[in-house]
């Protein structure tokens, strides 16, 4: 959990610093800091169902396969 915490912590400060000497803008900073990550939760999240149901399908090509031959 620690590792999380502090990953998700490095990240937030990252997009902050990031925008912020790229705008100059210190709220702007503040605001892609929040949001970023949690549009990248949701983002992760459909990204993990596309890859589960690809590999969902090649398994099952593979089963037709064996089941043919």
């Amino acid at each position: 959990m620690a590792k999380t915490v502090s990953f998700g912590v490095m990240h937030v400060s990252v997009a902050f610093t990031l925008v912020w000497l790229m705008t100059g803008d210190i709220v702007l900073g503040g605001a892609v800091a929040l949001i970023e990550p949690v549009v990248n939760t949701f983002a992760y999240y459909f990204h993990e169902k596309y890859w589960a149901a690809r590999k969902q399908r090649q398994q099952g090509r593979q089963t037709e396969t064996v089941h043919v031959a």
